[in-house]
């Protein structure tokens, strides 16, 4: 029997996902479930993206340019000048969803070995994508006590090494819906400055922000023009995930020429989902004002529910959808997928992602789950009265 690869046996499962049989079961029993576990929206997604697809008159359908249209890239470079981004289309790479262009990222910016310091708990696929890479992620905790807000510099400096190449936050953050402040940002780019390494900010919750907090990008910061690279996607703002459209950003030319090598080696980002992609920048904000309003109100029904919960700690997220609740149970594993397999309240039961896999300290955040507000409200009322009823159950 041929032997699989060291580097297949390391990759990580996705702690998302890994639940997906059990669930499969449940279902099959005739068990409904509340799927929290994973961030797909349910917001409709904008009829101009929809309409452009359906409309088409291609007749043969060819490769784009390797980094996505031009005149695609060019739309999107307007979009982040209103963002207080100032960018052009040559420095925008289109990739296959935010995934592709944080391997990109990864690729251009890091050998085997080398490091990226990461807060943590961060979104668990960072695990996948370095390990894909052959990067080493480096954890700075960050900690429920204080909603997962930036760790102290000086925890990052410590962690800084010749073999540091970069640090890499989202923000605001998946799984902990944090939104990092400008001071913060500010912060962050003083020390790659110092110790001139790149600062790579995920920033594909750019619009999700609410209490009317607003978003500030590393990419506003003229000095980091060298040092800054974003990574963002549709698949969020637009509730696109299906169609695999994220982008790399930097002024840094070297990098984006670098990237480039990755973006050929692959041909080019998908046609039609590019064509859906660009027509989506044509949503009105009204859509957003929407979309935000109705965000901020199943935020503040899960966390006053899950405040309502003894033995529930949960940090208030600033952005995003999603939020990290620490539970009175030892394994947060354990009881994802026991309320999979064994639980039922009126033959209803919950599915939540547990946390642990959102960090890489080893046996770090094992009472923690990962919680996604992307269901109705009445929806979200239901499934905190199930976890209620879960947790007193469990634990007797």
């Amino acid at each position: 029997m041929p032997k699989i690869s060291d580097k297949g046996h390391s990759m990580p499962e996705s702690p998302i996902r890994k639940l997906v049989p059990y669930a499969e079961a449940a279902t099959k029993k005739g068990k409904k479930i509340y799927q929290l576990n994973i961030g797909q929206p349910d917001i409709k997604t904008p009829q101009v993206a929809l309409d452009a697809v359906r409309n088409h008159n291609i007749e043969v359908l060819s490769y784009s340019h390797s980094a996505g249209f031009a005149e695609y890239r060019d739309k999107l470079a307007k979009y982040y000048t209103g963002k207080n981004i100032a960018v052009d289309g040559d420095d925008i790479i289109i990739s296959t969803g935010g995934s592709e262009a944080l391997m990109f990222a990864m690729g251009s910016i890091a050998d085997t070995g080398d490091e990226i310091i990461i807060p943590e708990p961060f979104y668990a696929n960072y695990n996948g994508f370095a390990t894909a890479s052959g990067v080493t992620i480096v954890p700075v905790e960050s900690k429920i006590e204080n909603n997962f807000a930036l760790p102290p510099i000086s925890e990052f400096e410590k962690l800084i090494t010749p073999k540091t190449k970069a640090i890499l936050i989202c923000n605001p953050g998946n799984p902990t819906g944090y939104l990092y402040t400008q001071e913060e940002i500010k912060q962050l780019a003083d020390v790659a400055l110092k110790h001139d390494i790149f600062l790579v900010s995920d920033e594909v919750y750019r619009e999700f922000t609410y209490d009317g907090a607003e978003h500030f990008s590393i990419m506003s910061l003229p000095e980091l023009k060298n040092h800054a690279i974003m990574i963002d996607s549709v698949s969020k703002r637009y509730s696109m995930c299906g169609a695999r459209i994220g982008c790399l950003v930097s002024k840094n030319k070297e990098v984006i020429q670098t990237a480039m090598k990755f973006a050929q080696a692959r041909l080019s980002p998908p046609t039609f989902e590019q064509i859906a992609s660009e027509a989506a920048l044509d949503t009105p904000q009204s859509y957003f004002d929407e979309v935000i309003k109705e965000y901020t109100n199943r935020r503040n029904i899960l966390i006053k529910g899950l405040n309502s919960i003894e033995g529930v700690k949960v940090a208030e997220p600033k952005g995003a959808f999603y939020c990290i609740a620490e539970l009175p149970v030892e394994s947060a594993d354990d009881f994802a997928r026991w309320l999979l397999e064994d639980f039922q309240l009126d033959n209803e039961t919950i599915m939540v992602a547990p946390a642990a896999g959102f960090y890489s300290t080893p046996n770090t955040g094992l009472n923690q789950v990962r919680i996604a507000y992307v269901l109705k409200k009445e929806n979200l009322e239901r499934a905190i009265e199930i976890l209620r009823a879960a947790l007193k159950e469990y634990n007797k």
